[in-house]
């Protein structure tokens, strides 16, 4: 398991990004890394890209039984 850098994200957050200590231990850590850019270097899934991954995990045929969709809870209990 690896460790939290805590005092680094606390330097990242009350030092960079200017938070107060009640803002910054109120943040998820998500919400954090949004702020800090981390989420920004995820590049989007282009066409390209996409199709690659349905080459490599292509759909696959259901048989009788696999989930044909009236068992869903929503259609059973009218929600």
């Amino acid at each position: 398991m690896t460790r939290i850098d805590w005092p680094g994200l606390m330097r990242a957050g009350m030092g960079g990004l200017h938070l107060t200590p009640q803002a910054f231990w109120q943040l998820s850590p998500i919400e954090l890394r949004i702020m800090l850019g981390a989420e920004a270097a995820l590049p989007p899934l282009t066409r390209a890209r996409l199709e690659e991954l349905a080459a490599a995990f292509p759909d696959v045929a259901k048989g009788a039984g696999d989930g044909d969709g009236f068992r869903d809870a929503g259609r059973d209990c009218g929600a």
